[in-house]
């Protein structure tokens, strides 16, 4: 069996890929199958980005932006440690295609979206740049660059 290694060309780190536990595959499953509320999953599973970004959408969506902009922290700042767990250095694609990738940066475009509705222009910057530099897909579909 050949076993094939994939050099990254561009001289820059390889993709962080969050790994999929069993506390994400059972967070993810409540989320999925509505037996659990985006509030109780992140309270069951405080690292689980993904509640976090869904606790975020659902209070931008609802008009209650300071909300959405402290569960969209909450959520960037839990995947910035799972990310470090996972060997992430600071900087390197995180990508979109990875769906354990998409909570962190779900919570990211977030940040942004809030961040800029409250004045919070330097914030809303380094959030979106973050987020491109980090998956130019998560960009194009969070943001509609």
């Amino acid at each position: 069996m050949t076993t094939h290694t994939h050099k990254n060309l561009l001289g820059g780190p390889e993709p962080t890929l969050l790994p999929e536990t069993p506390e994400y595959k059972d967070a993810s499953r409540l989320l999925a199958d509505g037996s659990a509320t985006p509030a109780e999953v992140a309270g069951r599973y405080p690292t689980f980005s993904l509640a976090w970004a869904t606790l975020a959408e659902d209070a931008y969506a609802g008009g209650r932006v300071i909300e959405s902009y402290a569960y969209a922290r909450t959520g960037y700042h839990r995947g910035l440690d799972a990310l470090r767990r996972a060997g992430w250095k600071g900087h390197g694609p995180v990508p979109w295609s990875h769906i354990p990738n998409r909570g962190f940066l779900r919570c990211l475009a977030a940040l942004a979206r809030a961040a800029s509705d409250i004045g919070e222009t330097e914030e809303q910057e380094r959030c979106r740049q973050f987020l491109k530099d980090s998956s130019e897909e998560a960009y194009t579909e969070l943001l509609n660059a």
